[in-house]
C-alpha cells in the first residue's frame, strides 16, 4: 500500500486524489486494507510496514512528529515503513483501529477514556505527546469567545459529530458548571476558509489546530483564539494502540514509537527550526508549512506543549498522576462512566530507553 503524503514526485492534486480514494477505501470497512495493518514485526534494521491513522488533514504541522518521521528518515532508521492515513474523526479511527486496519492512531486522551470507560474497548495508550491542548477555537472579535459563558447558545464549528473537538467544548462548559447542550455544535471544514462563515455570522467559532489559528489570525484582524487549555486539563494527545496489536506487533510498536520520540526530540533540539523546516519542505508542501513567521510560531507552540516547557522531562513518557486526573477530571464533568481503572489504559514499555 503507498503511502498518502506528497512528495516531489507526487504532484498536488494527485496527492489529494490518492488521499480521497484511500480515506474512501477506509470507510468501505476493514475488509478493504486489512492488509494494510502491519507487516512482518520492524525492530533495529528490519523492513516492517505499519500504517498510522489521523483524524487530522495531513497537510497542518499538527502532524509535524509523524510528517518528520517520515521526511527525515526517523521510522526507516528503525526498520519501519510507515503509511500515514487520513481517517474522519476520532470515531472512525477508533474502529478502524479496533477492526485491525493500521496499528497505531494518534487520539485525544479524553476519546481513548470515554470508549474505555464506557464500552470496555481495548485500547491502550502507548505514549503522550502533548501536555496540554493543541487545538484553538478560533472567533470573531466582533463576538467574543472569551470565557466558557460565552459559548451558551452559540454554534461551534468541529470536525466530526461527537469527535475530539466536540467532547472539548463540551468539556469547556461542563468544567464551567454550564450544560453543554448549551452550545450546539456544527459539522465544518478545518481550513483558514472557514472563517468566514464566523464573519458571516453562521457560527460563532470553530475547533482548529494550531497552526491553522495562527494563520487565520495573521490573515484577519478581527480574528480572536481561546485555548480550551485553560479550562481542560485532560485534553492531551496520545498514540493509541489495541490489546490485539499489542500481543501481534510489539516490535512494530516499539520501532513506531522510537521513530516519533527521535523526530519530536530533533525539533527539541532545532532552536529556531531551521533544519527541520527544511527537511519538511524536502517531501511537503502546504500553506503553514510554507509560510516562515507560521511554521516558526507554530513550532515553538507545540515543543512547548510536547516538553511541557521544560525540555529536561522524559518526551512521550505518561505521568500516572496527571492521566488519572484527567479520568477524575471527565466522570466528575460526566464526560466519562465512573468506575475505570485508569491506571491500566496506559503503558509506556513501548517507548525507547531514552527517552529526552
Amino acid at each position: 500500500m503507498s503511502t498518502p503524503s506528497p512528495s516531489p514526485s507526487l504532484p498536488r492534486r494527485a496527492f489529494l486524489r490518492r488521499s480521497a480514494l484511500t480515506a474512501a477505501a477506509v470507510a468501505a470497512g476493514p475488509a478493504v486494507l486489512s492488509a494494510c495493518g502491519a507487516g512482518p514485526a520492524a525492530g533495529g534494521g528490519g523492513s516492517g510496514t505499519a500504517t498510522f491513522l489521523s483524524i487530522l488533514p495531513l497537510e497542518t504541522l499538527s502532524m509535524s512528529p509523524e510528517l518528520l518521521a517520515v521526511a527525515g528518515g526517523h521510522f526507516a532508521r528503525h526498520g519501519l515503513d510507515v503509511t500515514l492515513q487520513e481517517v474522519k474523526g476520532s470515531p472512525q479511527a477508533t474502529q478502524t483501529l479496533i477492526a485491525g486496519v493500521g496499528v497505531v492512531a494518534r487520539l485525544g486522551q479524553i476519546d481513548l477514556m470515554t470508549a474505555v470507560a464506557e464500552s470496555n474497548q481495548p485500547l491502550v495508550n502507548i505514549g503522550t505527546l502533548c501536555r496540554g491542548s493543541a487545538v484553538r477555537v478560533v472567533y470573531s472579535k466582533q463576538a467574543p469567545l472569551e470565557k466558557p459563558q460565552d459559548f451558551v447558545g452559540k454554534t461551534i464549528g468541529v470536525s466530526s459529530e461527537g469527535g475530539t473537538s466536540s467532547k472539548i467544548v463540551s468539556l469547556v462548559l461542563a468544567n464551567s458548571g454550564l450544560d453543554p447542550k448549551s452550545t450546539p455544535r456544527q459539522v465544518t471544514g478545518l481550513t483558514p476558509g472557514t472563517f468566514n462563515l464566523v464573519q458571516q455570522g453562521r457560527i460563532a467559532g470553530y475547533v482548529v489546530s494550531i497552526d491553522t489559528a495562527n494563520i487565520v489570525q495573521s490573515q484577519h484582524a478581527d480574528a480572536g483564539v481561546f485555548d480550551p487549555g485553560t479550562v481542560v486539563k485532560s485534553d492531551s494527545q496520545i498514540y493509541v494502540t489495541t490489546a490485539d496489536v499489542i500481543a501481534k506487533h510489539p516490535d512494530t510498536l516499539r520501532a513506531f514509537m522510537a521513530g516519533i520520540r527521535d523526530a519530536v526530540a530533533e525539533y527539541v533540539a532545532d532552536q529556531d527550526f531551521g533544519k527541520t523546516i527544511g527537511t519538511l519542505r524536502g517531501k511537503y508542501s502546504f500553506a503553514t508549512l510554507d509560510d516562515d513567521a507560521i511554521a516558526r510560531k507554530s513550532l515553538g507552540m507545540m515543543r512547548d506543549l510536547w516538553t511541557g516547557k521544560d525540555p529536561s522531562r522524559p518526551l512521550l513518557v505518561t505521568d500516572p498522576a496527571a492521566w488519572t486526573a484527567g479520568y477524575d477530571e471527565l466522570t466528575r464533568a460526566g464526560q466519562a462512566k465512573p468506575g475505570g481503572d485508569a491506571a491500566r489504559w496506559f503503558d509506556n514499555s513501548f517507548l525507547p530507553a531514552t527517552t529526552t
